[in-house]
């Protein structure tokens, strides 16, 4: 009878709470957590296009001296809204380098990475819009958006092209650890 009353109340307590919490909100939840553990079929495709890039780069011998991903502090570092932001940014920069066009090989081995990317960059700005709407980063994040943002006005395609592949993993790690949220160390 106690068990029987003690059902009934939380029936009628999570109706009530129901009700009170609109239901859109519920299914508006930011919810990365689908990146934390990333597939081995996803991993493996990021690799096989980035071995076949370094081999085209080293049969080209095109140099580039682009810099961008060498930054003096850890993704860790950053607020968690920073951290979002950052993948954000480094989302934009490897699809957009991911469309441009390519050899057929290449062009073939960009297609699972640019599929996966893309969805992660939505689920991203999914959760910018509904967490941190007016967030504004960090000097540290500033700062690297800003070098962005130069390198984009001044490297070649080629060399952002090549900055972006040949750090896909870091890339991939930064989503990790915004997907960790404050687990992420």
């Amino acid at each position: 009878m106690l068990c029987l009353s003690f059902i009934l109340l939380a029936l009628v307590a999570g109706t009530s709470l129901g009700a009170a919490i609109p239901q859109d909100a519920l299914k508006q939840s930011c919810s990365l957590s689908k990146y934390q553990f990333l597939v081995p079929h996803e991993l493996e495709a990021v690799q096989k296009m980035k071995e076949h890039f370094e081999d085209i780069m080293l049969l080209s011998g095109h140099k580039c001296n682009t810099r961008l991903f060498h930054r003096k502090w850890s993704t860790p570092e950053l607020s968690v809204p920073d951290r979002v932001m950052l993948v954000e940014a480094e989302l934009d920069l490897a699809i957009a380098v991911l469309r441009l066009p390519a050899a057929p090989r290449l062009a073939e081995l960009r297609q699972q990475p640019l599929a996966f990317l893309t969805q992660a960059r939505e689920d991203l700005r999914g959760c910018v819009a509904r967490e941190a709407p007016s967030h504004h980063p960090s000097g540290k994040l500033r700062h690297w958006l800003q070098r962005l943002q130069t390198a984009k006005g001044t490297e070649t395609a080629g060399c952002l092209e090549a900055s972006a592949i040949l750090h896909l993993f870091q890339v991939l790690n930064d989503l990790r650890c915004a997907a960790l949220r404050v687990q992420c160390t």
